[in-house]
């Protein structure tokens, strides 16, 4: 299971991990793209160590937008957060969402970053490296 820095600038680093279950104290601070879903469950583990922000599968979104829901409890802590579509990278493959994932949602916290849906997410994110979010 895919976990490993892929991007490090002054004050943020870039983390990609396959399932958000992954994610370790170390991981503070960091922007995490993880191969998970962006429902409830990945929201819980994404929040129990505090991030820079953080990036999920929308798996179709789903229904009741279980596949997305969580960017709303990501957003209600303050946390920014959003999603690659499932047509742009492969569900449990933060690689594949790195290297040809496509923004498809976003919370208010994300978009303030100055991401936006159909953005490329590695160009985004290097955005943000270069600009020290």
């Amino acid at each position: 299971m895919l976990r490993k820095e892929v991007a490090r600038g002054r004050h943020l680093r870039i983390v990609l991990v396959d399932s958000i279950s992954r994610l370790t104290p170390e991981d503070a601070g960091a922007v995490v793209v993880s191969g998970s879903h962006g429902g409830t469950s990945a929201a819980e583990f994404a929040l129990a160590v505090p991030l820079a922000a953080v990036f999920f599968n929308d798996a179709g979104v789903g229904k009741d937008e279980a596949g997305v829901v969580g960017l709303r409890l990501l957003q209600e802590r303050g946390v920014a957060a959003g999603t690659v579509s499932h047509t742009s990278a492969r569900i449990g493959d933060a690689q594949d969402a790195w290297d040809h994932g496509v923004v498809s949602r976003l919370n208010e916290a994300g978009a303030a970053l100055g991401i936006a849906p159909g953005d490329p997410l590695r160009e985004a994110l290097s955005r943000l490296l270069e600009r020290g979010l």
